[in-house]
């Protein structure tokens, strides 16, 4: 049986991943054995890796995952390998083109907005500050562009998925 193959993309940096079996994955050619489960109803997962213990927040959006973990929220694309080489013969995708709609990864309170509509902002540049469940989450930005369509204000109560703004 050949191993399943994957291809994350965070912060422009690709990761090879295969999954090996149950309870082993390649993570660019290291093995990390893991233990992955989902702890209740919400998005909330117990992440165990060479016997570290980790809880994350896993939210799929449209077209990747937003992962909540140590506090810092992470926007992942993951596509498997054969899928990736496909779109790079055809000219790559196009994440850096059209209107990205941030969206809220968890419910939670707007804490702080400290972006205005038609302000420029830079990848990685914060655009809202949201608290859930006693921490608070800086989502930023993950490419350059204007700020359009703010559709919250410090003290918003959001839902998970909600659209809070956009940027074109």
């Amino acid at each position: 049986m050949m191993n399943v193959r994957y291809i994350a993309t965070l912060n422009d940096t690709d990761y090879l991943i295969e999954i090996i079996d149950e309870k082993h994955i390649l993570v660019n050619e290291e093995v990390c054995e893991i233990d992955f489960a989902r702890v209740g109803e919400q998005p909330i997962f117990s992440l165990l890796v060479n016997g570290k213990s980790y809880e994350a927040f896993v939210y799929p959006q449209d077209e990747d995952w937003q992962v909540l973990l140590l506090g810092h929220l992470y926007s992942v694309y993951v596509e498997d390998e054969r899928e990736k080489r496909l779109k790079a013969a055809a000219g790559g995708r196009a994440t850096e083109r059209g209107e990205f709609h941030l969206k809220a990864p968890m419910p939670g309170l707007v804490v702080a907005v400290p972006v205005t509509e038609g302000q420029r902002v830079s990848k990685g540049d914060v655009l809202i500050i949201l608290e859930s469940m006693k921490m608070q989450n800086e989502l930023k930005s993950p490419r350059d562009g204007v700020v359009a369509r703010l559709r919250v204000a410090a003290g918003d109560g959001v839902e998970q998925s909600q659209t809070l703004l956009s940027v074109i």
